[in-house]
């Protein structure tokens, strides 16, 4: 058993597909079997189900899946920190997070960080949906996650950084753009624009939807919020978002953005492996996020407890 043996059951286990992990490692779907294979003789049990779609991790797979993600990512990240040590690099901060963040909560920061750490590298790679930040960082070879904060991940700890509290996004000229605020039975008849389907913000929306008994009319589907925001400036249907500072102002001149009171707000914030384990350079980073949403956000006391934790619980 190798190291390399259990990093490509890994990634069979987060793909689903022997397929996709040869492509990814530019070999034969044929060497990616020898790794599995060898795995389960030494094992002396089955690892993985084979499916017409795809693979599943047996329960003993789950078993040993759930061990060997966390050890090579520790791995993984501390030979990442000896080689900036050997080459006296000034290091490097990796974040995983979705394709519009950087544009709403770290464009401020990321220049900020930029003047103060010029030597270090800054690398963002985007993720579909939070689930797929915390297996980037399961996986190892990144720093930090920014997410919409929802169930908890074993093995992942949480820190939330700013409140959000919801909206109804209009154009300017529809019947709600008049409203001081909108109550949950103003939203029966809306023709809404839903969310996308993995996000945690739709998963948190749906929930509140069907406990208030409103199921809304939807025929468009959108990929993110700012895309939620600009058909609903359009006059094609309502959005319902978490608030930001960019989408008020002059450059939304045909947009009313009315609370929702009554839907809980979100949190988002980071997701990291280990807080105590992360390089000074990544530390800095998200303090100086942290920092710039405060002001652009405003300090929210009221919220849920700040401090760094260490979530346990299975998603």
């Amino acid at each position: 058993m190798t190291l390399d043996d259990l990093r490509v059951f890994v990634a069979v286990c987060r793909t689903g597909s022997l397929s996709a992990v040869a492509r990814d490692l530019t070999c034969t779907q044929s060497a990616v079997s020898q790794h599995i294979k060898r795995l389960e003789r030494e094992t002396g049990i089955s690892l993985l189900e084979r499916h017409p779609r795809g693979v599943i991790p047996t329960p003993a797979g789950r078993l040993l899946h759930t061990a060997a993600a966390g050890g090579l990512g520790d791995i993984d990240h501390a030979l990442r920190r000896l080689r900036d040590l050997v080459r006296g690099e000034a290091g490097s901060v990796r974040v995983t997070t979705g394709a519009t963040t950087v544009r709403h909560f770290m464009s401020e920061a990321v220049v900020a960080f930029r003047h103060r750490h010029p030597g270090v590298s800054l690398e963002f790679q985007t993720a579909t949906s939070s689930r797929s930040c915390f297996d980037a960082l399961l996986a190892g070879g990144l720093d930090l996650a920014w997410i919409t904060l929802g169930e908890p991940v074993r093995g992942i700890e949480l820190r939330p950084v700013v409140e959000l509290p919801w909206v109804l996004a209009v154009a300017a000229d529809d019947p709600m753009a008049t409203k001081s605020r909108i109550a949950p039975a103003d939203l029966a008849d809306i023709r809404l624009l839903a969310l996308p389907q993995n996000a945690t913000s739709r998963s948190h929306l749906d929930a509140w939807l069907a406990g208030a008994g409103i199921d809304p009319a939807s025929d468009t589907s959108v990929s993110d919020w700012d895309t939620a925001i600009l058909l609903a400036e359009l006059g094609l249907g309502h959005a319902i978002v978490p608030d930001l500072p960019a989408w008020h102002g002059p450059t939304h001149p045909d947009l009313r953005l009315v609370p929702i009171p009554d839907l809980p707000a979100l949190w988002t914030g980071w997701a990291v492996r280990r807080w105590e384990s992360l390089s000074p350079p990544a530390r800095a980073f998200a303090d100086t996020v942290e920092a710039s949403c405060e002001q652009a956000f405003g300090a929210r006391p009221d919220g849920p407890d700040r401090r760094r934790r260490t979530v346990n619980a299975c998603s």
